[in-house]
């Protein structure tokens, strides 16, 4: 029996019909289905592809031991996710040597900050791995803007918020065009860093990009947001005819 084929399939932004094609039609085809989430919540890849699912599709969710319960510094973090994610290889691996084809379902694009790359980094030497690329989230949110976010010569700085405030105040103060990730609880400290830069007057926050409940607004002005499906950016400026 040849062995099946584990494909991350990335799902763009959150929108269905920002699905590529391929994507789209390995999704609605698949018997097996793998998806991230947290413990208790449906989690947004799942979400994304609501009612594209074939009736007799296998469903495997993958439940993240921790998210923001341990700081990312503490060894425990670490330990705990490599962990887990040796235990979903072994899983995935076992359907794939079976014969079975598995669709791992991946927000934006698999290899751009995603959980899958953990995944693909373990099982690509064992079975066959197809990773189809996709729209990332920072693109659909800066679509979201109206505004370019890169003109002529701008430099583009992709930036965690986890990183320290010192090094992210250095690093915005420095770029023309920026993109923050991974906000979460670090909202306060990232509004300091642009402070610090200044560049806050400069940065918008779209929630939710490409999703029903999309909200796109300055920074400064933000008074209620939901940090984890957001991102922060601020647009280049730089030559143009």
């Amino acid at each position: 029996m040849s062995a099946g084929t584990i494909y991350g399939v990335g799902l763009g932004p959150g929108a269905q019909d920002l699905m590529s094609v391929r994507a789209d039609r390995l999704v609605r085809n698949a018997r097996h289905v793998a998806f991230f989430r947290k413990a208790g919540r449906k989690g947004q890849a799942r979400a994304i592809v609501e009612g594209m699912l074939h009736a007799d599709a296998v469903e495997f969710p993958m439940e993240y031991p921790v998210t923001t319960e341990i700081p990312v510094a503490d060894p425990r973090y670490n330990a705990l996710l490599s962990a887990f994610y040796t235990q979903c290889t072994d899983h995935l691996q076992a359907l794939a040597a079976g014969g079975a084809d598995v669709v791992v379902l991946c927000e934006g694009d698999p290899f751009f900050y995603g959980s899958f790359m953990h995944i693909y980094t373990r099982l690509k030497d064992a079975v066959p791995v197809d990773v189809v690329p996709a729209i990332t989230g920072m693109s659909g949110a800066w679509t979201a803007t109206g505004q370019p976010i890169t003109w002529g010569d701008d430099v583009l700085t992709v930036l965690m918020a986890t990183l320290p405030e010192d090094v992210l105040a250095e690093k915005i103060a420095a770029t023309d065009a920026l993109v923050v990730m991974k906000i979460g609880r670090n909202l306060p400290k990232l509004k300091r860093a642009l402070d610090r830069a200044g560049r806050l007057q400069d940065a918008w926050i779209v929630e939710y990009a490409q999703m029903p409940r999309q909200n796109v607004q300055r920074l400064a002005e933000a008074s209620a947001v939901t940090p984890y499906f957001s991102i922060v950016l601020i647009h280049g400026q730089g030559r143009r005819p």
